[in-house]
């Protein structure tokens, strides 16, 4: 609801628009709408993302989005790269050496989790990965059968998992995540766009209407994240639209809906943020200190995104910047230095003219 439906004798709350930085805690009400839903967006843990990418290929899908190819690109298994024009999700492989840290996943759904027992949970898919092939002998005993030396580690396996640490931890991890776009609460390639093409839905989340763009492309170097981009064959700038058709009519998005370990979480951004935090501290708790929520904080340089992410490292390593800022923040302060240099250009030129009537 805009409004001009609200001057038809609907109100809502008031709410102060017109804001390029800061803390802005009804992004949907200072767009313009009243009596909207609750701000709904995502949350990506990915903590117990596996790489499916069934989110990839559920957004092409319900979009219609066209085949843009394949490529590995040679750093990893990944071969979709990176967000574009045609790719609105991209599941990043990051290889690490470094130990998983023995957590526990979390994404049991039921069942005693015995194995070969009939309430073994079929859904947790890293207790029967890490079964396959595999008889980890008794945690006191070599292979031989005789106990363990001091300092073996408890757990160590003898050499049929590979590659592991004395402790039995792997030494290899693999980071993956589910990337999006974030739906900025100050969304710089909103701010810029001459045409109306981009616009914030009642949802709070940004959507471009591909049939209003005219392909400027001022909104590519004003995102931030790197996430809007243009389609070769007509210039027109796309993203994600959080699936803005489906919100209408009730749905969750097609990513999250095909998601097998609800890794990616949609709902009202209050609720994911709670449920972010818990998690953090469970991963902490489950002995993972390096677990970290991106994008949450309203206090930070875009005013907290409207899809998040839970990390396993440094925002670096998942190609994300550590410290992202809207690239419209310092407009005011450059047009009011534009108006000075004016004005005293104006008054120079003024002084001059007088100075050689007299």
């Amino acid at each position: 609801m805009t409004d001009a439906t609200a001057r038809n004798g609907e109100t809502g709350p008031p709410a102060e628009g017109g804001l390029l930085y800061g803390v802005q805690p009804d992004v949907a009400g200072a767009a313009g709408h009243h009596d909207h839903p609750p701000r709904m967006g995502f949350f990506t843990d990915t903590s117990v993302c596996i790489g499916c990418k069934a989110c990839e290929v559920a957004c092409k899908e319900w979009n219609a989005i066209p085949e843009d190819g394949l490529e590995l690109t040679g750093m990893s298994y990944d071969n979709s790269q990176g967000l574009s024009a045609s790719t609105w999700r991209h599941v990043a492989f990051i290889e690490q050496r470094k130990p998983l840290g023995g957590q526990d996943p979390g994404v049991r759904h039921g069942g005693t989790g015995a194995p070969g027992s009939p309430s073994e949970d079929p859904g947790d898919v890293f207790a029967a990965a890490g079964r396959l092939g595999t008889t980890v002998p008794a945690p006191e005993e070599t292979a031989s059968g005789e106990a363990a030396p001091e300092g073996a580690g408890a757990g160590a396996p003898t050499g049929e998992i590979s590659p592991v640490a004395p402790d039995g931890r792997t030494e290899l991890r693999w980071l993956m995540a589910s990337d999006v776009c974030k739906h900025c609460t100050h969304a710089a390639c909103l701010d810029v766009c001459p045409t109306g093409s981009l616009f914030r839905t009642e949802f709070g989340t940004v959507v471009v209407q591909e049939d209003i763009c005219n392909g400027c492309g001022y909104c590519v170097p004003a995102c931030p994240y790197g996430v809007i981009d243009q389609r070769k064959e007509d210039g027109r700038a796309w993203k994600c639209t959080l699936c803005y058709d489906r919100l209408g009519e009730g749905m969750e998005p097609a990513c999250a809906k095909a998601c097998p370990t609800d890794s990616i979480q949609f709902g009202p951004l209050d609720e994911l943020r709670e449920r972010a935090a818990a998690r953090v501290a469970q991963l902490h708790a489950a002995g993972v200190p390096d677990a970290r929520l991106y994008g949450e904080d309203p206090g930070d340089g875009v005013g907290g995104d409207g899809a998040f992410f839970l990390l396993l490292d440094e925002p670096e390593t998942y190609g994300l910047p550590p410290d992202p800022v809207v690239t419209t923040r310092d407009l005011p302060s450059m047009w009011r230095h534009a108006a000075v240099a004016a004005a005293t250009m104006v008054a120079g030129v003024a002084a001059c003219f007088l100075g050689r009537r007299r």
